[in-house]
């Protein structure tokens, strides 16, 4: 071979590889498994975006930077639609909907890529006495329940083929009832440990942290120094304590000073979930804690929290009755309502603001709570009407009506709740420590989910934040928007290779046209899907082509810190021991 045949050899080589094309032998073969090309780039920092290009080789990203040659099995071409790292859904309730639909289309179509579950309950640990207890409970989504611990469920729905990654905190409930029962009671030291071992065990199978949600049965009855012992054993294990307040109403400001001190308490950082202030008279009172974190900030306290982007709330009927009447669980709150001895200190109860509990329904008001999940065929014709309306069809008051509905539908009956500001939303949009989490189940507009009425939050909670409070309103910059759909809630979580479009990353990333992403679910008609996101790719692979769902199921169970099969895991003498992202 020549010396010139030998030059024009390697030319041909360094212009495959400039075009890019590697070369294995003598074979020419792609340089990326797929390039998406030609997008403006929001890389999940908060940094102004760019035009540029992405190219990711298996499950990762291997480049992203300035527009190059590219060559690839597979090319998107972004028109400079936006390119950024896949959404996280910091409160996510899509544990059930995800035994019978692993699409979790309504997020799915929204950009989200990750769904973290656990809001107080999580789908573990379980004894066998509470799998027969919760699959009698169970509504219009039925499944059989074949695991025990927390690990198990998660590692199941990967195996079973999932759309998006899912992770989970395990509830402090959760653990309580294991141990305590749904009793009204508090734990001896003895009992006390067994429940930070079984948070241990949780943490080492993948667990974020433990969350509390404080205003149901049997959460409200944990005195803080149990959740801050908990907290401790998640903090230990690099997990977060994370928390539905003990009141969002008339105690709002004494249920966030209860956080701060959990998390001073446990040396863990906490998170409070969708944060709000309900009921016209509290609103004025979202700016003092907007101060009361800050603060906590400032002396390095680690406090952080997440929202939706509605004015209407979604829980059950139980949260407008008192917690005695709760005590022992559903079966038992539904037997003492039975009793007019019961029924009428429950009316007084509610009736009264001074009654000492977080309730609802003085806070919207019998006008203002839209009955929306029945489990009773019998019940659902009254979808879509208020209490007020129900109360007067039956002749009697709104609270003997409620306690009817719970006890005729042998649930806790499902119900909007309108009670926030909308000024208040926009204000908190804008805070730079807030992610976002749509509080509800990933459904399809189709089939069992058209069985009661989705909340909107539920179709519509991530678009509607990108077109309303970012295009139209303005409370927000889409660069920063984007790194508090992604980034920040990565950090706060400590995920590992997440939540950036950054090299050595996992590839999930999403691709959407600012100018035109819509949310159209409304309270009437919810189950409308949202628009204006292209493609969706998790771990590499595209889970949403063109708007519509593939048959990718390409989602894996991303797990904690302490997760024991992985090495540097574990947890620590101290949740200070941890190098904690600020």
């Amino acid at each position: 071979m020549t010396a010139t045949t030998i030059r024009g050899i390697a030319r041909a080589v360094l212009l495959l590889l400039s075009t890019g094309f590697a070369v294995s032998g003598w074979a020419v073969v792609p340089e990326f498994d797929l390039a998406i090309q030609g997008g403006r780039i929001f890389d999940g920092t908060g940094a102004p975006s760019y035009l540029g290009d992405v190219g990711i080789r298996g499950d990762r990203i291997v480049y992203v930077g300035p527009p190059r040659p590219m060559r690839a099995k597979q090319v998107i071409d972004a028109h400079e639609r936006g390119v950024a790292p896949g959404f996280i859904n910091m409160l996510s309730q899509a544990q059930e909907s995800l035994m019978v639909d692993g699409r979790a289309e309504s997020d799915l179509v929204q950009g989200v890529t990750l769904e973290v579950m656990g809001e107080g309950d999580s789908m573990g640990p379980l004894t066998d006495a509470m799998i027969k207890r919760d699959e009698g409970r169970q509504s219009d989504i039925k499944y059989p329940i074949t695991w025990h611990t927390l690990g198990e469920y998660l590692e199941g729905r990967e195996r079973s083929g999932i759309s998006l990654n899912i992770a989970s905190f395990v509830g402090a409930s959760t653990v309580r009832d294991v141990v305590l029962g749904e009793d009204d009671i508090q734990p001896t030291p003895a009992q006390l440990r067994a429940m930070q071992r079984l948070v241990h065990q949780a943490m080492s199978e993948g667990a974020l942290g433990v969350s509390s949600a404080l205003i149901y049965a049997p959460a409200a009855y944990a005195h803080t120094e149990e959740l801050a012992a908990l907290a401790s054993e998640a903090g230990k294990c690099g997990g977060i304590y994370i928390t539905h307040m003990r009141s969002e109403a008339d105690r709002l400001l004494e249920a966030v000073d209860e956080t701060i001190s959990i998390a001073q308490q446990s040396g863990a950082p906490a998170e409070i979930y969708h944060l709000k202030a309900a009921g016209r008279s509290n609103w004025s009172k979202l700016d003092q804690v907007i101060d009361k974190v800050n603060a906590a900030r400032a002396a390095r306290i680690r406090i952080t929290a997440n929202m939706y982007t509605y004015t209407a709330s979604e829980t059950g009927l139980d949260a407008t009755m008192p917690p005695w009447v709760r005590a022992g669980g559903l079966e038992a709150w539904i037997e003492r309502m039975k009793d007019p001895v019961n029924r009428a200190r429950v009316e007084t109860e509610m009736e009264d603001p001074h009654a000492g509990y977080e309730n609802l329904y003085l806070k919207a008001g019998a006008e203002g709570m839209l009955l929306a999940g029945f489990k009773s065929d019998k019940l659902k014709p009254l979808t879509g009407r208020t209490l007020a309306e129900v109360a007067r069809m039956r002749h009697e008051s709104a609270p003997q009506a409620a306690m009817d509905l719970v006890i005729e539908d042998g649930s806790r009956v499902e119900v909007f709740y309108s009670m926030m500001s909308e000024d208040n939303v926009r204000k908190q949009a804008g805070l730079p420590w807030m992610s976002f989490g749509s509080d509800a189940p990933a459904p399809a507009p189709e089939g069992v989910f058209l069985a009661s009425r989705s909340h909107p939050r539920a179709y519509g909670n991530f678009a509607r934040l990108l077109a309303k409070y970012v295009r139209t309103e303005k409370a927000l910059a889409l660069p920063d928007a984007i790194r508090r759909l992604s980034g920040l809630p990565a950090a706060n979580l400590s995920l590992q290779h997440r939540g950036l479009l950054k090299k050595g990353y996992y590839a999930d990333v999403v691709v959407f046209d600012p100018t035109s992403i819509e949310d159209h679910a409304t309270y009437e008609n919810s189950d409308q899907l949202a628009t204006g996101v292209t493609h969706v790719l998790v771990n590499g692979q595209v889970a949403l082509a063109e708007g519509h769902p593939t048959e990718a199921r390409s989602g894996r169970f991303v797990r904690g810190r302490a997760w024991s099969g992985r090495s540097g895991g574990g947890c620590r003498a101290s949740a200070k021991d941890w190098s904690w992202t600020w």
